[in-house]
């Protein structure tokens, strides 16, 4: 247990869950596309869906787009903001099979052409949990360094990514493996203990097998 699990995060609320949390799943969106976003659908499932405009869901999904964390003052007017730099952002109530119920589904395009589809859920006390990236199941938190390498389903992918940060000296803490079918397009989430340095993504971006690298430093709730 720590601090955050007795008073909970510093944050523009009203709710943890449906505020603070929301705004850490749309910032770890963004942060997961790499460009300004210019297009955005959300999908809100569950108790997002059912009582999210009443906590400022809405709002804090689209804060954190733009990049705000929970302690922002302009959450409130993110909307405004939004406009403003140009986001067209629509959303929208779905239920999604077996999903936590603070959960939401975003897909979003970028200024420079990159997409991604994101489902998260809030887990509480600001806490949030990636579920799916572009229809892959995963599970990570952002609450350590994260690097998450899309590649093909094929042999010595995963040894070309684990060499590297082995050379670069990098540890990694956890590794986490995930694919759509065999021979088909996977995933590898791998939690580090040190940050990863832009010249060693770049490196791996150009690695053979590989089709995206995203890094995601450490979040703080």
């Amino acid at each position: 247990m720590n601090v955050f699990d007795i008073l909970g995060p510093v944050m523009v609320g009203p709710s943890s869950s449906h505020t603070a949390g929301a705004v850490r799943i749309g910032y770890v969106t963004r942060v997961m596309l790499a460009e300004e976003p210019v297009r955005a659908e959300i999908c809100l499932h569950g108790s997002f869906a059912a009582t999210g405009k009443g906590h400022g869901t809405d709002t804090a999904i689209i804060a954190g787009l733009l990049g705000m964390k929970p302690s922002d003052m302009n959450v409130p007017r993110s909307f405004e903001i939004a406009r403003e730099k140009g986001l067209d952002f629509h959303f929208e109530n779905m239920v999604v099979k077996d999903a936590h119920p603070n959960t939401a589904v975003i897909n979003v395009e970028g200024d420079g052409g990159r997409s991604i589809r994101i489902q998260a859920s809030s887990i509480g006390g600001g806490r949030i949990m990636v579920n799916r990236i572009d229809g892959i199941e995963v599970n990570f938190t952002g609450e350590s360094n994260t690097l998450i390498v899309h590649n093909t389903d094929m042999p010595g992918n995963v040894s070309r990514i684990t060499s590297l940060l082995a050379e670069k000296k990098i540890n990694i803490a956890t590794m986490q493996l995930y694919r759509h079918e065999k021979g088909g397009f996977a995933v590898m989430i791998l939690e580090t203990d040190q940050d990863v340095p832009q010249e060693i993504i770049e490196e791996a971006q150009v690695l053979e097998g590989i089709i995206k690298v995203t890094y995601l430093q450490a979040v703080e709730v």
